[in-house]
């Protein structure tokens, strides 16, 4: 049983629907139970998942509401009972600590959480950040498999006290691409001229994802290079203020919003950017480096997992002079970009396939039936 508090377009919507396509139906029955996404939300089943069909709590939302959390609870006590799951598999924050109580309440064998990030910084005052540390802790002493996407946020949270080394894989992302369009056909298809540098920026906009220093980066840049124009495909709360920006850059910043296309936007482009003060390991990083292109990004979370600095791309402290160098230094050095985007593609499409991820975590639940007794599972079987 698969839970998660909504299924809006990021990394997480993105890894459930993976992992419902691919784990063989023979050796797992699977199924997805989410909240619904937000006002200004996208929902990442309706742009890239139709295939899979969700089981929704409507209770289970992102805000915080005692009433609404525990009808959310009672209804997943509910399923859990009717359904008798071997594994609860939680995902995000919310979801994470409703499915987990749900699933002790209900005596399911085995509770396993990923954590996609963490909400140990830049989200909430420091006296809210303790009470979800030690809402956190109390949530890891009762699930029996603990799941990082990144090495680095896997140390961050050992490091606050949640759960034990013992408890932890690290198993990132796992994503593809549709086929690429040409460049020309691209920026045709986004309504932007087929000449001139083009920088993307992918994903959320809300206040942990900075748009107000991509806005000011991309203000440096054009001083620099007025010839420069930034496409910007998402949305969220701080779309509005981004959009109103965007205005005063006299039709050189596109807002497209959310895309099922994100490979278009990648052919577009000849460089993407991220300018968060908090990531997991971002998808959108990893799906520029598919696209063949490199990335600039501050080196937060995972993100130096994906984007191997002076590599792949380069990486930055959360400052916009900095951020700006690095773009203006691959938008100067043609050869240094297609080299960077070169290494981009071999590293992430090895490393990042969706094969790799549903063979991950079908080994951890194979190891999990091997503790059980309940059949001599072997990992390259379950992941078959």
């Amino acid at each position: 049983m698969r839970v998660i508090t909504r299924m809006n377009v990021g990394g997480p919507a993105l890894q459930a629907v993976e992992l419902m396509r691919g784990l063989d139906p023979g050796l797992f029955d699977q199924r997805l139970y989410t909240g619904t996404v937000e006002p200004g939300e996208a929902d990442h089943l309706d742009l890239r998942g139709a295939d899979v069909t969700p089981n929704r709590i409507p209770a289970l939302g992102r805000t915080v509401r005692p009433g609404d959390d525990a009808r959310a609870i009672a209804a997943l006590v509910t399923e859990m009972r009717r359904y008798r799951p071997h594994i609860v598999h939680t995902h995000t924050a919310k979801a994470g600590l409703l499915g987990r109580a749900a699933a002790v309440l209900t005596r399911v064998p085995t509770r396993v959480h990923t954590y996609h990030g963490h909400l140990l910084h830049g989200y909430f005052s420091p006296a809210k950040t303790r009470l979800v540390v030690t809402a956190e802790r109390a949530a890891a002493a009762m699930t029996d498999r603990l799941v990082a996407v990144g090495a680095r946020v896997r140390d961050e949270l050992i490091a606050a006290g949640i759960g034990g080394p013992e408890q932890y894989a690290v198993v990132p992302p796992g994503t593809s691409l549709g086929p690429l369009p040409g460049r020309a056909e691209a920026r045709l298809e986004l309504g932007i001229p087929v000449d001139g540098p083009v920088v993307a920026y992918v994903g959320r906009l809300t206040r942990i994802k900075r748009p107000d220093r991509l806005v000011a980066v991309a203000r440096q840049v054009r001083r620099l290079h007025p010839e420069v124009r930034f496409v910007i495909a998402g949305g969220g709360d701080a779309m509005p203020a981004t959009e109103a920006a965007a205005r005063t850059f006299g039709g050189m910043c596109t807002m497209l919003g959310w895309r099922a296309d994100v490979e278009t936007v990648y052919a577009a482009a000849d460089l993407v950017i991220l300018t968060s003060d908090n990531e997991g390991m971002p998808v959108s990083l990893i799906e520029a480096g598919m696209a063949g292109l490199p990335c600039v990004a501050t080196q937060v979370g995972s993100v130096a997992e994906v984007v191997r600095d002076g590599e792949t791309g380069l990486l930055a402290r959360r400052d916009t002079h900095e951020l700006t160098r690095h773009i203006v230094r691959l938008l100067e050095d043609e050869p240094l970009r297609r080299k960077m985007g070169d290494e981009a593609r071999a590293w992430t499409t090895t490393r990042f396939g969706p094969e790799r991820l549903v063979s991950d975590i079908a080994e951890i639940y194979a190891s999990i039936a091997e503790a059980w007794g309940r059949r001599p599972a072997r990992a390259e079987e379950a992941a078959r």
